[in-house]
């Protein structure tokens, strides 16, 4: 399989799968969260432990002829987690229904703690004694598909993050506020771009923030462990043991402490830390001021008191935590509601006090449907104590709600292109333009390697596919599958014109899609040649435009040439009904035409990357054709703060940047919005359906 292909499906099913089980234990939704992800836990350190086992063994020092043992330390500077025998996931696995798994398990997260003195006590193991023998062996067969044993890469820290969104969505544990978007979480680890020192995060939930800024240090080809020290703060003692787990699983680990950060500060880094990152509760209301009025890490004061003595809302509360914690080179990188950007009264003389320091660096504002439990706007703060001096009295105001991918028909997140391209605004804010650069220059070459993908590529397993040879070959077989039948039919019969199109079709669209070849071959040449300075690289996308807009015509005609097809079919069944004819060869059509619509979806979506990647290229160029920041109606401003001062200090980006001009959802899918239409109908329905009969059951057990 591809490397990520179908990966939603499997997730999909490996949550139904262990969600199913719940049914058959006795804990509550809330409850089943822990051992579950336990189990993932598992099985996400066994994937990793399996990805490095092989190097390592490999440069194991020798002495006489014997080979060094492996270590929990060789495992570390892999960002993975040694595991013994008895906590290895094939060995739960292959256990037979005869063996205690429960037993087993226990001992699995027993022999890890053995060796990781920060997870000892964390792990979950007695809330397997309350599950189901069976029950635990159909959990361990769920998070051990087949086909994902072989696959390369983080495809279980993938897996492992969506079970975390997935309890997140149901409320399972603290109401969902233990776990970020890792899309939200990522933009802001890579905008402060952590080179190395201490990351505190005060109120840190399952340490996404740290895996994430591990993650921007192992792209550079660095080690985690030995550029960044962590330290979090976290108020459930449950959450804590799953952030243990979350930084241990990546081969990670960090001080994290419980305490309520508004009243305590263990770790006492007030002025001390390198970068701060965070995602703490929105406006809340029942902080004692008493408590905190004096506390040193409130430099600006406190934002406002209500009649009973509590802290009217605590964001500012929050905002001034993180700035104290920072060092004079500190960076800051937090999500905040959207309320706090332009709120008045006290929390505005707070905002005024920050602003005037000069170490507000940007803004991006987030649309709502970002977060898995709440569907408010946000935007992401950046303070920056050792900004240049150019830009002291400025803020960079981006507006980025305009940019979102749908996942859901209720969540939202960026795409791993998104979020480049806001990443490449913020370069030629800081005047990276080399980063920008090779950005644009990435996707025009991804452009050109997409389209030559159109015609040979290669799959997961390495194999080779040929998705528009493919698809006209399939269109082929499926009118060799009808030519039997259609020697019977007379020559000006219901079918003839559904035929001739068809017929007529099929050699324009082959001879299209060698033109195409033809020109994709030549831009592949001419690239060879490219220089990646801007003027060079604005030409490239120009003159790739041509072939973006030929991918786009072939999607629609791909997929006019299948319908084309169903119709000819559908007009011959019509005939075969009316003849009860031999001829018919029903499964043999049905499967070329299967073969036919499957070979068109492989198809149109390598078509559909070729335009994909040069409307990245083309949005960069199109919006900063000089390589410079400049102010893009909508999207971006650099605001100095004379401005700031006279929208009464608003922080909120789009007082400043506009209002976009509307764009045309050139990739809008009619039949597909449909088709989703319809099954969210057909869900509410059977939700519908449910509710009725539960409470029809309520009352008959109420007698009423």
């Amino acid at each position: 399989m591809a490397q990520l292909e179908h990966i939603e499906a499997i997730e999909r099913r490996l949550w139904n799968a262990a969600d199913t089980l719940r049914a058959n234990s006795n804990y509550a939704s809330n409850e089943y969260f822990l051992p579950v992800m336990g189990l993932i836990f598992l099985r996400h350190a066994y994937s990793r432990f399996l990805s490095v086992k092989d190097g390592i063994k490999a440069h194991l020092p020798q002495r006489s002829g014997r080979t060094r043992a492996l270590t929990k330390e060789d495992f570390s500077q892999k960002s993975a987690i040694f595991l013994r025998g008895k906590a290895q996931f094939d060995h739960l696995v292959a256990l037979p229904d005869s063996a205690d798994r429960a037993r087993a398990v226990i001992e699995a997260m027993e022999s890890i703690e053995g060796d990781y003195e920060n997870l000892r006590g964390v792990l979950p193991k007695s809330e397997y004694q309350e599950l189901d023998n069976q029950v635990i062996g159909q959990l361990l067969r769920s998070l051990n598909p087949e086909e994902l044993k072989q696959v390369s890469g983080d495809v279980f820290g993938r897996i492992y993050e969506y079970f975390l969104t997935q309890f997140a969505d149901q409320k399972a544990h603290d109401g969902g506020e233990f776990f970020t978007p890792v899309s939200l979480v990522s933009l802001i680890a890579h905008v402060l771009d952590p080179q190395g020192g201490t990351v505190l995060d005060p109120a840190c939930g399952s340490g996404g923030m740290f895996v994430q800024s591990a993650c921007t240090v192992e792209e550079r080809g660095q080690s985690p462990t030995e550029r960044l020290t962590f330290y979090g703060l976290e108020k459930n003692a449950t959450t804590i043991r799953l952030a243990k787990m979350n930084l241990a699983v990546h081969g990670l680990e960090g001080d994290i402490q419980k305490a309520i950060t508004y009243y305590e500060d263990p770790h006492e880094l007030v002025g001390k830390a390198d970068f701060v990152m965070a995602n703490p509760p929105f406006n809340v209301d029942e902080i004692d001021a008493d408590k905190v009025k004096k506390d040193p890490r409130l430099p600006f004061g406190l934002p406002g008191v209500n009649k009973k003595g509590k802290v009217s809302n605590g964001n500012y509360i929050w905002i001034s935590y993180f700035y104290s914690y920072l060092n004079e080179q500190g960076r800051a990188g937090f999500v905040m509601s959207s309320q706090a950007a332009g709120a008045g009264r006290d929390e505005a003389k707070v905002r005024q006090k920050l602003i005037e320091t000069g170490d507000v660096d940007l803004m991006i504002a987030i649309r709502s449907n970002f977060f898995y439990t709440r569907t408010v706007p946000c935007e992401l703060w950046f303070l920056n104590r050792d900004k240049p001096e150019k830009h002291r009295d400025k803020v960079l105001m981006i507006d980025a709600r305009n940019i979102y991918r749908k996942v859901t028909r209720k969540i939202y997140d960026f795409s791993p292109e998104q979020e480049q391209n806001i990443l490449a605004v913020v370069c030629l804010y800081r005047g990276d333009t080399d980063k920008y650069l090779d950005l644009v220059a990435g996707y025009c070459r991804r452009c050109l390697d997409e389209a030559g993908g159109c015609f040979t590529a290669q799959d997961g397993d390495g194999g080779k596919i040929e998705p528009l040879p493919t698809f006209i070959n399939s269109l082929k077989k499926l009118r060799e599958a009808l030519a039997p039948f259609l020697k019977t039919l007379p020559a000006v019969g219901p079918q003839a014109e559904a035929l001739k199109e068809f017929d007529e079709a099929v050699p324009a669209f082959t001879t299209d899609v060698a033109v195409f070849r033809k020109t994709v071959a030549e831009a592949q040449a001419a690239w060879k040649k490219q220089k990646t300075t801007n003027g060079e690289l604005k030409k490239a996308v120009d003159r790739l435009s041509p072939l973006a807009e030929t991918s786009r015509d072939l999607v629609k005609q791909t997929d006019l040439l299948y319908k084309l097809a169903c119709r000819l079919i559908e007009t011959c069944e019509n005939e075969c009904d009316a003849r009860d004819s031999d001829t018919w060869a029903n499964r043999e059509i049905t499967r070329a035409r299967k073969a036919a619509d499957n070979a068109r979806g492989q198809a149109v979506e390598q078509l559909k990357q070729v335009r994909y990647f040069w409307r990245q290229a083309h949005w960069l160029t199109e919006r900063f054709p000089k390589v410079q920041l400049r102010d893009v109606e909508g999207l971006v401003k650099l605001v100095d703060k004379t401005e700031i001062e006279a929208n009464d200090w608003s922080l909120t980006p789009g007082r400043y940047v506009g209002v976009a001009p509307e764009e045309e959802d050139e990739d809008f899918d009619f039949e597909e919005t449909l088709r989703e239409i319809h099954v969210e109908l057909e869900d509410l329905n059977a939700e519908a359906a449910r509710l009725a009969a539960t409470i029809k059951k309520n009352f008959e057990e109420l007698g009423v």
